[in-house]
Protein backbone atom coordinates (compact mmCIF):
# COMPACT_ATOMS: atom_id res chain seq x y z
CA UNK A 1 0.00 0.00 0.00
CA UNK A 2 1.32 3.28 -0.41
CA UNK A 3 1.22 6.02 1.86
CA UNK A 4 -2.27 7.46 1.38
CA UNK A 5 -4.86 6.58 4.06
CA UNK A 6 -7.93 8.13 2.90
CA UNK A 7 -9.81 5.96 0.02
CA UNK A 8 -13.28 6.72 -1.17
CA UNK A 9 -14.00 3.07 -0.81
CA UNK A 10 -12.19 0.54 1.44
CA UNK A 11 -13.04 -3.06 0.59
CA UNK A 12 -12.35 -6.00 3.40
CA UNK A 13 -11.82 -9.24 1.96
CA UNK A 14 -9.65 -9.74 -1.05
CA UNK A 15 -10.83 -12.77 -2.69
CA UNK A 16 -13.22 -13.06 -5.91
CA UNK A 17 -16.19 -11.09 -4.45
CA UNK A 18 -13.28 -8.03 -3.22
CA UNK A 19 -11.14 -8.70 -6.45
CA UNK A 20 -14.83 -8.20 -8.44
CA UNK A 21 -16.20 -4.96 -6.76
CA UNK A 22 -12.64 -3.71 -6.85
CA UNK A 23 -12.63 -4.06 -10.52
CA UNK A 24 -16.06 -2.36 -11.12
CA UNK A 25 -14.42 0.84 -8.52
CA UNK A 26 -11.32 0.69 -9.94
CA UNK A 27 -12.42 1.64 -14.00
CA UNK A 28 -14.47 4.36 -12.85
CA UNK A 29 -11.31 5.24 -11.16
CA UNK A 30 -12.15 5.48 -8.01
CA UNK A 31 -10.17 5.12 -5.01
CA UNK A 32 -9.69 1.90 -3.26
CA UNK A 33 -7.95 0.10 -0.47
CA UNK A 34 -8.20 -3.80 -0.59
CA UNK A 35 -7.54 -5.31 2.79
CA UNK A 36 -6.70 -9.28 2.74
CA UNK A 37 -5.07 -11.41 5.38
CA UNK A 38 -4.37 -13.87 2.72
CA UNK A 39 -6.62 -16.65 4.32
CA UNK A 40 -9.38 -17.94 2.12
CA UNK A 41 -11.84 -20.22 3.57
CA UNK A 42 -11.27 -22.33 0.17
CA UNK A 43 -7.36 -22.36 0.59
CA UNK A 44 -7.44 -26.81 0.57
CA UNK A 45 -9.98 -27.07 -2.56
CA UNK A 46 -8.00 -29.03 -5.38
CA UNK A 47 -9.93 -27.29 -8.35
CA UNK A 48 -12.54 -24.75 -8.49
CA UNK A 49 -15.46 -26.08 -10.89
CA UNK A 50 -18.83 -24.40 -12.40
CA UNK A 51 -17.18 -21.04 -12.97
CA UNK A 52 -16.80 -20.19 -16.95
CA UNK A 53 -13.44 -19.95 -18.57
CA UNK A 54 -12.01 -21.18 -15.54
CA UNK A 55 -13.35 -24.61 -15.02
CA UNK A 56 -10.71 -27.35 -12.83
CA UNK A 57 -8.16 -24.55 -11.92
CA UNK A 58 -6.94 -23.89 -8.17
CA UNK A 59 -9.16 -21.45 -6.29
CA UNK A 60 -5.69 -20.04 -5.97
CA UNK A 61 -4.75 -19.64 -9.64
CA UNK A 62 -8.06 -17.94 -10.19
CA UNK A 63 -7.46 -15.15 -7.45
CA UNK A 64 -3.76 -14.80 -8.87
CA UNK A 65 -5.11 -13.63 -12.10
CA UNK A 66 -7.81 -11.26 -11.14
CA UNK A 67 -5.10 -9.89 -8.51
CA UNK A 68 -2.81 -9.59 -11.58
CA UNK A 69 -5.38 -7.51 -13.83
CA UNK A 70 -5.96 -5.17 -10.87
CA UNK A 71 -2.85 -4.26 -10.98
CA UNK A 72 -3.15 -2.03 -13.74
CA UNK A 73 -5.37 0.23 -12.68
CA UNK A 74 -3.49 2.76 -10.66
CA UNK A 75 -6.31 4.09 -7.98
CA UNK A 76 -6.57 0.84 -6.28
CA UNK A 77 -4.18 0.04 -3.72
CA UNK A 78 -3.51 -3.59 -1.61
CA UNK A 79 -2.94 -4.19 1.70
CA UNK A 80 -2.21 -7.42 3.14
CA UNK A 81 -3.45 -7.03 6.58
CA UNK A 82 -5.68 -8.20 8.84
CA UNK A 83 -9.07 -5.55 9.73
CA UNK A 84 -9.62 -5.76 13.03
CA UNK A 85 -12.04 -2.98 13.81
CA UNK A 86 -14.26 -0.09 12.71
CA UNK A 87 -16.38 2.97 13.47
CA UNK A 88 -17.92 5.91 12.50
CA UNK A 89 -16.49 9.64 12.22
CA UNK A 90 -18.77 12.53 11.36
CA UNK A 91 -18.74 11.88 7.73
CA UNK A 92 -16.94 8.43 6.61
CA UNK A 93 -15.49 4.99 8.17
CA UNK A 94 -12.20 4.52 10.05
CA UNK A 95 -10.76 0.83 10.01
CA UNK A 96 -7.96 -0.50 12.14
CA UNK A 97 -5.68 -3.16 11.38
CA UNK A 98 -3.93 -5.73 13.01
CA UNK A 99 -0.52 -4.23 12.25
CA UNK A 100 -1.58 -1.45 13.56
CA UNK A 101 -2.24 1.25 10.25
CA UNK A 102 -5.87 3.07 10.22
CA UNK A 103 -7.35 4.05 7.23
CA UNK A 104 -11.06 5.85 6.28
CA UNK A 105 -12.98 6.04 3.94
CA UNK A 106 -16.22 6.96 2.74
CA UNK A 107 -17.55 3.73 1.01
CA UNK A 108 -16.84 -0.14 3.47
CA UNK A 109 -17.38 -3.15 1.21
CA UNK A 110 -17.44 -5.93 3.42
CA UNK A 111 -15.99 -9.35 1.15
CA UNK A 112 -14.62 -10.87 4.40
CA UNK A 113 -16.45 -14.39 3.94
CA UNK A 114 -17.25 -16.76 6.39
CA UNK A 115 -15.88 -19.41 8.86
CA UNK A 116 -17.19 -22.81 8.96
CA UNK A 117 -17.23 -24.73 12.28
CA UNK A 118 -16.08 -27.80 11.86
CA UNK A 119 -17.68 -30.91 12.80
CA UNK A 120 -16.29 -32.72 16.18
CA UNK A 121 -15.66 -35.93 14.30
CA UNK A 122 -12.28 -37.60 14.21
CA UNK A 123 -10.74 -36.88 10.45
CA UNK A 124 -13.65 -34.58 9.23
CA UNK A 125 -11.83 -31.20 9.22
CA UNK A 126 -8.54 -32.99 7.22
CA UNK A 127 -11.10 -34.00 4.34
CA UNK A 128 -13.22 -30.87 4.33
CA UNK A 129 -12.87 -29.06 1.05
CA UNK A 130 -11.32 -32.25 -0.75
CA UNK A 131 -13.61 -35.20 -0.23
CA UNK A 132 -15.93 -33.51 2.57
CA UNK A 133 -17.88 -30.93 0.47
CA UNK A 134 -20.60 -28.35 0.55
CA UNK A 135 -22.07 -28.13 -3.34
CA UNK A 136 -23.10 -30.52 -5.96
CA UNK A 137 -22.41 -27.92 -8.12
CA UNK A 138 -18.86 -27.07 -6.95
CA UNK A 139 -17.64 -30.43 -6.61
CA UNK A 140 -20.56 -33.10 -7.55
CA UNK A 141 -19.01 -33.77 -11.29
CA UNK A 142 -15.66 -35.10 -9.83
CA UNK A 143 -17.96 -37.67 -7.75
CA UNK A 144 -20.11 -38.97 -10.20
CA UNK A 145 -21.15 -42.36 -9.87
CA UNK A 146 -19.16 -42.89 -6.52
CA UNK A 147 -20.85 -44.01 -3.24
CA UNK A 148 -21.50 -40.76 -1.71
CA UNK A 149 -23.28 -39.43 1.65
CA UNK A 150 -25.20 -36.68 2.84
CA UNK A 151 -24.75 -35.49 6.45
CA UNK A 152 -27.43 -33.91 7.04
CA UNK A 153 -30.85 -34.04 8.63
CA UNK A 154 -34.37 -32.82 7.75
CA UNK A 155 -35.55 -30.21 4.88
CA UNK A 156 -31.36 -29.66 4.67
CA UNK A 157 -30.58 -33.64 3.58
CA UNK A 158 -33.87 -34.09 1.46
CA UNK A 159 -33.01 -31.09 -0.24
CA UNK A 160 -29.39 -32.30 -1.34
CA UNK A 161 -30.49 -35.73 -1.52
CA UNK A 162 -32.52 -34.77 -4.90
CA UNK A 163 -29.56 -32.91 -6.28
CA UNK A 164 -27.24 -35.49 -5.85
CA UNK A 165 -29.11 -38.41 -6.89
CA UNK A 166 -28.95 -37.28 -10.45
CA UNK A 167 -25.06 -37.84 -9.94
CA UNK A 168 -24.65 -40.97 -8.29
CA UNK A 169 -27.22 -44.25 -7.56
CA UNK A 170 -25.62 -45.01 -4.57
CA UNK A 171 -26.38 -42.45 -2.52
CA UNK A 172 -26.88 -42.54 1.66
CA UNK A 173 -28.05 -40.16 3.75
CA UNK A 174 -26.39 -39.74 7.54
CA UNK A 175 -29.03 -38.03 9.92
CA UNK A 176 -26.55 -38.46 12.91
CA UNK A 177 -29.22 -39.63 14.92
CA UNK A 178 -32.96 -40.08 14.47
CA UNK A 179 -33.95 -39.13 10.94
CA UNK A 180 -36.32 -36.34 10.57
CA UNK A 181 -39.00 -36.86 7.48
CA UNK A 182 -42.06 -36.71 6.84
CA UNK A 183 -44.09 -39.64 5.12
CA UNK A 184 -43.78 -38.52 1.89
CA UNK A 185 -40.50 -37.57 1.87
CA UNK A 186 -39.63 -41.03 3.37
CA UNK A 187 -41.72 -42.38 0.14
CA UNK A 188 -39.77 -40.30 -2.10
CA UNK A 189 -36.16 -41.56 -0.32
CA UNK A 190 -37.27 -45.09 -1.01
CA UNK A 191 -38.44 -44.67 -4.55
CA UNK A 192 -35.00 -42.53 -5.14
CA UNK A 193 -33.34 -45.43 -3.79
CA UNK A 194 -31.60 -43.11 -1.25
CA UNK A 195 -30.82 -45.20 2.03
CA UNK A 196 -31.29 -43.94 5.51
CA UNK A 197 -28.05 -44.41 8.30
CA UNK A 198 -29.45 -42.98 11.40
CA UNK A 199 -25.89 -44.45 13.51
CA UNK A 200 -23.94 -41.71 14.11
CA UNK A 201 -20.51 -41.10 12.66
CA UNK A 202 -17.54 -41.00 14.41
CA UNK A 203 -14.79 -40.88 12.10
CA UNK A 204 -13.78 -40.26 8.71
CA UNK A 205 -10.81 -42.46 7.81
CA UNK A 206 -8.91 -40.68 4.85
CA UNK A 207 -5.58 -40.27 3.00
CA UNK A 208 -4.73 -37.03 2.48
CA UNK A 209 -8.10 -36.10 2.83
CA UNK A 210 -9.55 -38.44 0.49
CA UNK A 211 -12.13 -40.46 2.32
CA UNK A 212 -11.81 -44.06 2.22
CA UNK A 213 -13.88 -45.42 5.19
CA UNK A 214 -16.80 -44.18 7.79
CA UNK A 215 -16.38 -45.19 11.12
CA UNK A 216 -20.42 -45.42 12.99
CA UNK A 217 -21.30 -45.77 16.39
CA UNK A 218 -22.27 -49.09 16.12
CA UNK A 219 -18.80 -50.53 15.19
CA UNK A 220 -19.47 -51.07 11.24
CA UNK A 221 -17.48 -49.56 8.87
CA UNK A 222 -18.54 -48.87 4.62
CA UNK A 223 -16.23 -47.38 2.12
CA UNK A 224 -17.48 -43.81 1.12
CA UNK A 225 -16.12 -41.65 -1.85
CA UNK A 226 -17.08 -38.76 -0.69
CA UNK A 227 -19.74 -37.13 1.69
CA UNK A 228 -22.03 -34.01 1.33
CA UNK A 229 -22.17 -31.94 4.64
CA UNK A 230 -23.75 -28.91 6.08
CA UNK A 231 -21.78 -27.20 8.87
CA UNK A 232 -22.91 -23.67 11.02
CA UNK A 233 -20.73 -20.73 9.78
CA UNK A 234 -19.73 -17.39 11.58
CA UNK A 235 -18.86 -14.28 10.05
CA UNK A 236 -15.57 -13.97 9.36
CA UNK A 237 -14.75 -10.58 10.44
CA UNK A 238 -16.58 -8.71 13.36
CA UNK A 239 -16.62 -5.62 12.24
CA UNK A 240 -20.03 -5.50 10.50
CA UNK A 241 -22.13 -6.85 13.19
CA UNK A 242 -20.18 -4.23 15.57
CA UNK A 243 -21.18 -1.07 13.20
CA UNK A 244 -24.91 -2.47 13.51
CA UNK A 245 -25.21 -4.96 10.49
CA UNK A 246 -27.96 -6.85 10.38
CA UNK A 247 -27.52 -10.95 10.09
CA UNK A 248 -30.04 -13.76 9.72
CA UNK A 249 -30.99 -16.66 11.77
CA UNK A 250 -27.87 -18.36 9.62
CA UNK A 251 -25.73 -15.51 10.70
CA UNK A 252 -25.29 -14.29 7.26
CA UNK A 253 -25.24 -10.65 6.40
CA UNK A 254 -28.51 -9.18 5.50
CA UNK A 255 -28.38 -7.46 2.00
CA UNK A 256 -30.59 -5.86 -0.76
CA UNK A 257 -30.51 -6.63 -4.13
CA UNK A 258 -27.64 -4.23 -4.72
CA UNK A 259 -26.10 -5.48 -1.71
CA UNK A 260 -26.80 -2.70 0.51
CA UNK A 261 -26.84 -3.49 4.37
CA UNK A 262 -28.89 -1.67 6.41
CA UNK A 263 -26.47 0.73 7.29
CA UNK A 264 -25.77 3.31 4.93
CA UNK A 265 -22.59 3.32 3.28
CA UNK A 266 -21.94 -0.04 3.63
CA UNK A 267 -21.75 -3.15 1.00
CA UNK A 268 -21.29 -6.87 1.46
CA UNK A 269 -20.55 -9.55 -1.04
CA UNK A 270 -19.60 -13.11 -1.59
CA UNK A 271 -20.25 -15.59 0.95
CA UNK A 272 -20.50 -13.31 3.94
CA UNK A 273 -23.80 -12.44 2.71
CA UNK A 274 -25.48 -15.61 0.59
CA UNK A 275 -26.13 -18.89 1.07
CA UNK A 276 -24.97 -19.96 -3.04
CA UNK A 277 -21.05 -20.70 -1.96
CA UNK A 278 -19.46 -20.05 -5.56
CA UNK A 279 -16.86 -18.44 -7.11
CA UNK A 280 -19.02 -17.25 -10.01
CA UNK A 281 -21.59 -15.72 -7.85
CA UNK A 282 -18.86 -14.39 -5.39
CA UNK A 283 -17.69 -12.72 -8.62
CA UNK A 284 -21.05 -11.66 -10.04
CA UNK A 285 -22.05 -9.95 -6.07
CA UNK A 286 -19.02 -7.98 -6.05
CA UNK A 287 -19.24 -6.87 -9.46
CA UNK A 288 -22.99 -5.59 -8.37
CA UNK A 289 -21.51 -4.08 -4.81
CA UNK A 290 -19.18 -2.02 -6.83
CA UNK A 291 -21.31 -0.46 -9.83
CA UNK A 292 -23.74 0.25 -6.61
CA UNK A 293 -20.77 2.10 -4.87
CA UNK A 294 -19.51 4.27 -7.08
CA UNK A 295 -23.52 4.80 -8.15
CA UNK A 296 -23.82 6.15 -4.65
CA UNK A 297 -20.64 8.58 -5.12
CA UNK A 298 -22.25 9.81 -7.97
CA UNK A 299 -24.82 10.61 -6.54
CA UNK A 300 -23.63 12.32 -3.76
CA UNK A 301 -21.35 14.27 -6.13
CA UNK A 302 -22.72 15.27 -9.31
Amino acid sequence: MNKKSTFEVVIIGGSYAGLSAAMALGRSLRHVLVIDSNDPCNKRTPNSHNFLTHDGETPLAIAQKAKKKLLAYSTIAFLEDLAIDGRFLDNCFEIETLSGQTVTAKKLIFASGITDIMHDIKGFSACWGISAIHCPYCHGYEFRNQKTGIMANGERAFHLAGLVNNLTDDLTIFSQGKADFSPEERQKLKRNRVKVNESPIIEFEHSNGHLEQLHFENGQSEPFKAIYASLPIRQKSDIPIALGCEADEMGLLKVDSFQKTNIPGIFACGDNSSRMRSIAYSVATGNVAGAMVNMELVHEKF
